[in-house]
C-alpha cells in the first residue's frame, strides 16, 4: 500500500491482514510539487482537514489528522533520495527496511552503507520510466518483488530495463523521430506530465488528444484545473502546438487563457493528419509528444499501430 496516500494507506489501518507500506521520504525529491491540486484534503476516518509535514504532489506526502491522530504509516520500502529526474528516466536510492540481501551483484546498483543503527540496506536503482509517478510504481512493483521471494539485485534489474507501453510513455522511433504517447485523465496526473513535459531539452512538437466519452468523463471542465500556465515557461522549446479530439476548440480556448501563443496553436482534427504534420515538423533526434484522454488513446494508438507495426496492448 502506498504510505503516502491517505486513501490507499487507509485500506491497511483495520485490515486482519499484514500490511506492506511504500512511500518517498521527505526532502527525497527537490522537485516535488506541493502547490499541487488535492483529490483528498479531509480525513478518511473523522473528516478533519489533513496536516501535512511534507508533500509530493497532489495529496500524497507526509499526512497527519489532528482530530483522530490517522497519519502517513511507516514504510517498508522507501524513496530516500531521487539523483536524477530526467524526461527519459529516473534514478533513486530504495531502502528496504528489514529486508536486504547479503550481497549485491548486480552491476548498475550500488550498495550505500546504511546509516549508524538502521536496519535498512540501501541500493541506487534507476527507474527506466520519466515522473515521478513512475517512482512511486517503481516502489509498487519492488514491494510486490520482495513479497515474491525476489533479490532485491532482480528487482534492480527490472526497474531499469522496464519498457513501456500502450500509451503509458510509449516511444516510436520514426526514423531518428520519435514519438510519445502519454496518457492523462485527471489534473494531478496531467499537471505531473506537464512536469515531466518542462525537463526537455530539446524543442518538441506537442498535441493534446480531448475527448468526452464516458469513458473520459463528459463534464471537461476539469481543464481548468490543470496548471497549463507552467508551459509558458517552455514556451520557447514549443515548436508547435496542437489540439485533436471531440472537445479540441475547447482545449485551444484552454491554452489561450494560459498565456501561450495563439499563432503557436492549431486545431487538427483528423489523426492522421495530426501524426503526419507532426511527425514532418520534428526535428531529428527530437519528440513529438501526444497527450490523449483514454478514449482518443484508443483511436490514435490503433493509427498508430498499423503504422508502424505496435505491439498489441496484451503483448
Amino acid at each position: 500500500l502506498n504510505a503516502d496516500d491517505s486513501l490507499c494507506a487507509s485500506l491497511g489501518k483495520n485490515s486482519p491482514n499484514p500490511a506492506v507500506y511504500y512511500g518517498i521520504a521527505e526532502n527525497a525529491c527537490s522537485k516535488a510539487d506541493e502547490a499541487s491540486n488535492s483529490d483528498a484534503m479531509f480525513c478518511i476516518f473523522c473528516k478533519n482537514k489533513y496536516d501535512y509535514s511534507y508533500k509530493t504532489y497532489g495529496h500524497l506526502g507526509g499526512f497527519f489528522c489532528p482530530g483522530c491522530g490517522y497519519g502517513r504509516p511507516d514504510t517498508d520500502i522507501t524513496c530516500m533520495k531521487v539523483d536524477e529526474l530526467t524526461s527519459s528516466f529516473s534514478r533513486i536510492q530504495l531502502a528496504f527496511q528489514h529486508l536486504s540481501d547479503s550481497k549485491n551483484d548486480n552491476d548498475d546498483a550500488t550498495f550505500d552503507t546504511p546509516a549508524q543503527n538502521s536496519t535498512d540496506s540501501a541500493f541506487t536503482a534507476k527507474i527506466n520510466l520519466p515522473g515521478l509517478y513512475n517512482i512511486y510504481n517503481s516502489l509498487a512493483a519492488a514491494a510486490c518483488g520482495r513479497l515474491l521471494g525476489l533479490s532485491v539485485s532482480s528487482i534492480i534489474t527490472a526497474l531499469g530495463s522496464f519498457e513501456c507501453g500502450f500509451g503509458r510513455m510509449e516511444t516510436i522511433n520514426s526514423a531518428g523521430r520519435y514519438i510519445k504517447v502519454i496518457l492523462v485523465k485527471n489534473p494531478t496526473g496531467f499537471n505531473q506530465v506537464l512536469n515531466y513535459l518542462l525537463t526537455e531539452e530539446k524543442n518538441i512538437q506537442l498535441a493534446f488528444l480531448i475527448n468526452d466519452n464516458l469513458a473520459d468523463g463528459t463534464d471537461i471542465s476539469w481543464l481548468w484545473d490543470v496548471d497549463f500556465e507552467k508551459l509558458v515557461d517552455m514556451e520557447n522549446r514549443l515548436d508547435n502546438v496542437y489540439t485533436s479530439g471531440i472537445r479540441a476548440e475547447d482545449m485551444a480556448v484552454r491554452l489561450k487563457y494560459a498565456g501561450l501563443y495563439s499563432n503557436k496553436t492549431s486545431v487538427v482534427k483528423d489523426y492522421r493528419e495530426l501524426i503526419d504534420t507532426g511527425l514532418s515538423k520534428t526535428q531529428e533526434g527530437s519528440t513529438f509528444y501526444i497527450l490523449p484522454t483514454y478514449t482518443a488513446m484508443l483511436d490514435i494508438r490503433k493509427i498508430l499501430k498499423n503504422k508502424f507495426g505496435l505491439k498489441e496492448f496484451w503483448r
